[in-house]
């Protein structure tokens, strides 16, 4: 992923299935992507998809998540 990372032009779209699937692997992409002046646009949570409730959270509380019909406990 490291060698995807920055061999990536800039302002190219990705899409990620799966990743993050943890707070730490969440806030370790943050950083990456803001040694790059990079921000996520959005982040999609899709209907069946068991994630953690602080993955959800956390990018609630970014302004990011995008939910597709999933309710999430708080």
């Amino acid at each position: 992923m490291r060698r995807w990372f920055w061999a990536r032009k800039p302002d190219a779209g990705f899409v990620l299935t799966d990743f993050p699937a943890t707070l730490l692997q969440a806030k370790v992409f943050d950083e990456w992507l803001d040694t790059r002046n990079e921000a996520l646009d959005a982040v999609w949570v899709c209907p069946g998809l068991n994630l953690a409730t602080a993955l959800v959270d956390y990018y609630r509380d970014l302004g990011v998540l995008r939910d597709a019909g999933t309710s999430f406990a708080a």
